[in-house]
């Protein structure tokens, strides 16, 4: 006998009323979640404008609306025997970005967690490293890209190393504190059953370092990513921060900022698909 009876919906008396609710929530929920970041797109984008029309600054500071989507067209379409800007349509510019910003985070990311997980494990490794890593993280881009110059000269070798520099630091640092941070009770529980050192770093320690790693990973891919224009500074074109540095030095202001938005955007989708991957490989993240 049991003291504990299951009552449904219908007994309970309140099952439509629950539903009705919980769709509306959701509803609310996927307006919140669209149509905040549109408005406020669009309030940004009206708030320019006014500036823009209102004659408070020059139009080379404040271009019109009107003006950014004609330099958008321009570099999408040959116009007047001009194919895109500087003889490559945008996407092209932002392919080729996008393949050195791949190239570099990928070389960064897997040494930077390959390092983060020896620091972890290995205590007089982590005090020989860190203060290296901690050196390196402080420098902006700049500082060293000429040095890089003068190693590698300007082809795609100094490029992929800067973004590869930038994208080290965040993921050792994030990977050797999710190490260090393993539940002691678990490695204990694990080395209690008979496990070697290495099961209990590959079945304890790696999947509870996961999460804080996949962070540290989408910190490198947005560092690395803000270090375009640095990156592309020396023969960047095609390269959408090659634009944005080819444009500045005109005050060609319209096409700078389609190159921005075109960076912001990119950056977005892949933070984006950087999130999904997070939830499919590390679904466990808060439930723990």
């Amino acid at each position: 006998m049991t003291l504990f009876v299951d009552i449904t919906p219908e007994e309970s008396g309140g099952g439509a009323e629950r539903t009705s609710p919980g769709g509306s929530s959701r509803a609310r929920s996927v307006l919140t979640r669209v149509g905040l970041p549109l408005l406020s797109v669009v309030v940004f984008a009206a708030v320019w404008q006014l500036v823009a029309v209102s004659g408070i600054w020059s139009e080379t500071f404040v271009p019109r609306l009107g003006t950014v989507w004609q330099a958008f067209v321009d570099m999408s379409t040959t116009h007047n025997g001009i194919r895109g800007y500087a003889d490559y349509y945008w996407w092209e510019h932002l392919y080729m970005t996008l393949r050195r910003v791949f190239a570099g985070v990928a070389i960064g990311v897997i040494l930077g967690v390959l390092l983060g997980l020896a620091m972890g494990t290995v205590g007089w490794l982590r005090r020989l490293l860190e203060p290296w890593l901690t050196f390196l993280r402080a420098l902006p881009p700049l500082a060293y890209f000429f040095l890089l110059v003068i190693w590698l000269g300007i082809d795609e070798a100094p490029k992929i190393t800067l973004l590869a520099l930038a994208a080290l630091p965040p993921a050792a640092v994030a990977t050797t504190a999710a190490v260090s941070a393993a539940p002691v009770g678990l490695i204990e529980a694990a080395r209690a059953l008979g496990a070697s050192r290495s099961e209990v770093i590959r079945d304890v320690v790696v999947p509870s370092a996961l999460p804080e790693t996949f962070t540290g990973v989408r910190l490198s891919v947005g560092i690395a990513y803000s270090s375009v224009v640095a990156a592309e500074l020396f023969n960047g074109i095609p390269g959408i921060g090659g634009v944005v540095k080819d444009a500045s030095n005109y005050n060609n202001t319209p096409v700078v900022l389609v190159g921005i938005i075109a960076i912001g955007l990119s950056g977005l989708i892949i933070d984006g698909l950087l999130r999904t991957i997070e939830h499919r490989v590390v679904p466990w993240r808060g439930k723990v």
